[in-house]
C-alpha cells in the first residue's frame, strides 16, 4: 500500500504525463514544479517509488509510470473527483473550495465507499471543472485539450472546464462571469500585448494570454461540419 505522499507523486506524474496526453516520461524538475517541492525531495521519493516497482526510473533521468503506479494513480484521481463533485452537488461548496477537501479525503482507502459514492452521484463523467472521472474499471478517457487562447477572432465557444483548480484562479472566473459549460465570444486581439477580448452574457471583457491559456473550451465552429 502506498503512504499519502507517495500517492500524490503518483497522481502527479500521471497528471503531467498521461493525462496530458502528450508524454509518458517527466522530468524531476517537472514533478517538482506541479507538487511545489524541491527536486531533491522529489528525487528522494522517486527512489522510494521506484523500490515498490511503481515507477521506472534513473537517477537524473526521466520516470513513467508502472503498471502498478498507474493503476494506484487512476484510483486517487478517481477519488479525488468524485470527491469534489459530492462536495459541489451535495454540500453546496463552491467549485473553487472543493479542491483542497478533496486533497484530504482521496486518500481514503474504502473501496466500498468510493462505489457507494460513485453511485450516489449517479457516475458522473466530469468534475466540477470538466475534468474527467475515472470509472470503477480504472478506464480514464484521454481527450485532446483545445484552450481559449487558441480559439480564433470571431468565433463563439463553449467553456468545458479549467487547467488551473487553484481558488484564487477560480475567484477570477466566476469575477468574470464564467462558468461551465458558459458561452464565450472572442472578439478581438491586440497585438501589442496579446490582450483578448471574450463576450460573456453581453459584457465585454479584457483577459490576459495566461488566463486564456488555462480555461478549456469546446469550439463552436469548428463542430459544425
Amino acid at each position: 500500500m502506498a503512504s499519502n505522499t507517495e500517492e500524490n507523486y503518483l497522481k502527479a506524474l500521471f497528471q503531467i504525463t498521461i493525462e496530458s496526453g502528450s508524454k509518458i516520461e517527466a522530468g524531476t524538475n517537472e514533478i517538482a514544479a506541479h507538487l511545489g517541492v524541491k527536486p531533491a525531495t522529489v528525487n528522494d521519493m522517486l527512489k522510494k517509488l521506484k523500490a515498490k516497482k511503481l515507477i521506472q526510473y534513473e537517477k537524473y533521468g526521466k520516470s513513467s509510470l508502472t503498471k502498478s503506479g498507474k493503476k494506484i494513480a487512476i484510483e486517487v484521481v478517481r477519488k479525488h473527483r468524485l470527491w469534489e463533485t459530492f462536495l459541489f452537488q451535495k454540500l453546496a461548496f463552491s467549485w473553487d473550495e472543493v479542491h483542497v477537501v478533496a486533497e484530504q479525503l482521496e486518500h481514503i482507502q474504502s473501496k466500498k465507499l468510493i462505489d457507494k459514492l460513485d453511485a450516489f452521484l449517479d457516475y458522473p463523467a466530469f468534475d466540477p471543472h470538466g475534468d474527467t472521472i475515472p470509472n470503477a474499471k480504472g478506464e480514464l478517457a484521454i481527450t485532446v485539450k483545445k484552450t481559449l487562447l487558441e480559439e480564433k477572432i470571431g468565433h463563439q465557444c463553449k467553456m468545458i472546464g479549467v487547467k488551473d483548480n487553484s481558488a484564487a484562479f477560480l475567484q477570477y472566473v466566476n469575477k468574470l462571469g464564467l462558468s461551465i459549460n458558459q458561452t464565450i465570444k472572442v472578439i478581438s486581439r491586440q497585438p501589442f500585448d496579446d490582450l483578448i477580448e471574450i463576450e460573456v452574457n453581453k459584457k465585454i471583457n479584457s483577459i490576459s494570454p495566461k488566463f486564456a491559456e488555462n480555461i478549456i473550451i469546446e469550439c463552436k465552429e469548428c463542430m459544425i461540419k
